[in-house]
């Protein structure tokens, strides 16, 4: 059966929250999320965008409940402040949709010193994760989404001596990195919920080949190569739209069936509808457990699920 935006349940009552809501996938999600009666909390780096962002949403959908967070996912002083101003407002977050990311940038440093794409890809929602994750386990049934990519495929897993690609950088090889992180992440976060006995889940999707600002932005840059100015031709030529690409992390967020460490994504690989993919790549356990400790070592903040609540 095809999984679309009517097929997203109510989510009245439920609050979701959304990283770089702001444009492309984010909107999107945003978009269906608060159509279907969620509150969304919209957790974007660029302010005067997002307020647009939050006009183009109430244009589609009157009523819609929205909120604005500013987020620097590259500076972890603005995640810390971001997680604090949520948690002071929202005892219990029922979506969280780990979806902003930067692709083959040239090679820049965060504030903290990350190299930048595993810094805002991984790093980033990693923290917020992770101080979010009271509010998150105090739900009734609660998801994390991770957002990948089929760049997955050609990453490595983080060598624990040289993280940020020092003396070794190329920026596909930094993205395929962060976005294998993002698979890892997901898949050990599921485990950490299992361990724990909490109801929360984690699933994984990415969303193919899709037309969104992403690819343009990424050859504005300028520091893609020759790969970037073509795959930004053969988004925009045979590429999804953000509506179909944006699908895999909304089904993974919303569809009643799915369960905890399930992967979606399109069904021919960069096309098609959201449909569950198998979770494939030998090696996970020891990666996972690499990525935990390379993760909590660079930013100092450990991912404590806290035991449920059974009064």
């Amino acid at each position: 059966m095809r999984y679309t935006a009517e097929s997203v349940p109510d989510l009245s009552g439920r609050t979701a929250v959304v990283t770089g809501a702001n444009g492309g996938l984010g909107l999107e999600t945003a978009q269906v999320l608060a159509s279907r009666g969620a509150h969304v909390v919209m957790a974007v780096r660029d302010q005067e965008k997002a307020r647009r962002a939050v006009e183009e949403i109430t244009a589609r959908t009157q009523g819609a409940s929205l909120e604005l967070v500013e987020l620097d996912l590259a500076s972890q002083e603005s995640v810390k402040a971001a997680a604090e101003r949520i948690l002071d407002t929202h005892d219990t977050i029922d979506i969280l949709v780990n979806n902003a990311g930067v692709m083959a940038t040239p090679e820049r440093r965060t504030a903290d010193g990350y190299e930048m794409q595993l810094g805002v890809n991984h790093l980033g929602h990693w923290t917020l994760t992770a101080l979010l994750m009271p509010a998150v386990v105090a739900a009734p049934a609660a998801r994390v989404v991770s957002v990948t990519s089929t760049a997955h495929h050609f990453g490595r897993p983080l060598d624990p001596e040289n993280p940020h690609l020092h003396g070794r950088y190329d920026p596909w090889r930094a993205y395929g990195q962060s976005k294998l992180a993002n698979y890892h992440f997901g898949l050990g976060l599921q485990r950490e919920f299992e361990i724990a006995g909490v109801r929360a889940r984690s699933l994984i999707a990415h969303p193919g080949l899709s037309h969104s600002d992403l690819q343009t932005t990424t050859v504005a840059e300028g520091g893609s190569g020759p790969l970037g100015p073509f795959f930004a031709w053969l988004a925009a030529h045979t590429g999804m739209e953000v509506d179909r690409g944006a699908m895999p992390q909304i089904r993974a967020a919303t569809d009643p069936r799915a369960r905890g460490g399930e992967f979606y994504g399109p069904r021919f690989g960069n096309n098609g509808w959201a449909v569950r993919l198998p979770v494939l790549r030998p090696g996970n356990d020891a990666a996972i457990a690499t990525l935990w400790e390379v993760s909590e070592r660079e930013t100092g903040v450990p991912m404590v699920v806290p035991a449920p609540d059974r009064r």
